[in-house]
C-alpha cells in the first residue's frame, strides 16, 4: 500500500506540475501504517469523532500523501485523485475543510499550529471520558515556530496522555538543511525536558513504523503525552529526489515521472 501511494503521489504532482512531493514520499510509509493498521477507526466519517482515534496534518503541503491514504482507505473515491489541485477541486494543494473533504478535520498548512488543535482535540476527549488516540504530524522545520512549544506546555500541563505527535525529521525545509536555516538540536531532549514521553523511531522502515507506533499507543495513559521523532528520507523511495530540500516543492517532468514509477514497484491495488 505504501508503495502505490508512492505512485499516486508522484502521479498526482506531476499532472497539475504543482505540488510538494519530497515530504510527501518520505511519509508515506508513516500514515499508510496509522491508517491501516494503528488507528481504531469507525466506517465512514464523523467530524466529531467521538469514540474513534484522531488525526491531524499539521504540515498541510505534504496534501498529496494525504489524499492518496484518505482515498486508499476509503474515505472518498480513488479517482478522485485525479482533480488534485484542480480549480474547485475539493483536493486544494493544501487541506481545507470548507469542501467536506471526508477525512479532514482542520484546514493546515499554516506552520505551527496544529499541535494546538491536536491538544485542543486530546483535552475534549479527556473532559469527556473517550479514552481514543489523537495523533498528528508535523514537519521538523515548523518546529521552529514558538505556537508548537506553548501547546507542548498545554499538553504537559493537562496530562494529555492520549496525545501522540509525531515530527517528520528528515532534516530539510524549503530554504536549506534545518540545521542551516534554524538548527533544532535534539528535540528527543528538548520534548523530554517539556515532560513528554519521547520514541523514535526510522520512518522508512515499515516494521519500524508499525513497532513504534504500537509501543507509542501502549504509552497511553499513563500521564504524558507521547512524542515520535521520526527519522526520513525526503523523497524516499525515487533515486534522484531522495534526501535534498530541492525536491520540496516542485514537480517531475515526463520524463522523470516515468522514472520514478520504474522505481516503485506497481502494485495489486492499481494506478488510478
Amino acid at each position: 500500500m505504501a508503495a502505490q501511494v508512492r505512485r499516486d503521489i508522484v502521479r498526482m504532482v506531476h499532472k497539475v506540475q504543482s505540488g510538494h512531493p519530497g515530504g510527501s514520499l518520505g511519509c508515506a510509509d508513516f500514515l499508510t501504517a496509522l491508517y491501516f493498521n494503528a488507528m481504531t477507526r469507525k466506517p465512514g466519517f464523523d467530524m466529531d469523532g467521538k469514540g474513534e482515534d484522531l488525526f491531524f496534518l499539521s504540515n498541510g503541503h505534504i496534501s498529496p500523501v494525504f489524499y492518496s491514504v484518505l482515498a486508499r482507505a476509503g474515505y472518498f473515491p480513488v479517482a478522485e485523485l485525479g482533480t488534485f489541485r484542480f480549480i474547485n477541486t475539493r483536493l486544494q494543494g493544501h487541506p481545507t475543510t470548507h469542501e467536506h473533504l471526508p477525512g479532514v478535520r482542520i484546514a493546515s498548512g499554516s506552520l505551527g499550529q496544529g499541535l494546538s488543535v491536536a491538544a485542543g482535540a486530546a483535552y475534549s476527549k479527556k473532559l469527556n471520558g473517550d479514552n481514543s488516540v489523537v495523533y498528528s504530524l508535523h514537519g521538523d522545520g515548523e518546529m521552529q515556530e514558538g505556537q508548537n512549544w506553548e501547546a507542548i506546555m498545554f499538553a504537559t500541563h493537562h496530562k494529555l496522555d492520549h496525545l501522540i505527535a509525531t515530527i517528520d525529521f528528515n532534516g530539510q525545509q524549503i530554504d536549506g538543511p534545518v540545521s542551516k536555516v534554524m538548527d533544532l538540536g535534539s528535540l528527543k531532549v528538548k520534548m523530554e525536558a517539556f515532560g513528554w514521553a519521547t520514541l523514535e523511531m526510522n520512518g522508512n522502515d515499515m516494521e519500524d513504523v508499525v513497532r513504534i507506533l504500537a509501543q507509542a499507543k501502549a504509552e497511553t495513559g499513563k500521564g504524558k503525552p507521547i512524542a515520535i521523532i521520526m527519522t526520513t528520507a525526503m523523497g524516499k523511495g525515487i533515486s534522484f529526489m531522495e534526501g535534498t530540500h530541492e525536491w520540496h516543492g516542485i514537480a517531475p517532468n515526463d520524463a522523470q515521472l516515468q522514472q520514478a514509477l520504474t522505481e516503485i514497484p506497481v502494485t495489486e491495488y492499481g494506478d488510478y
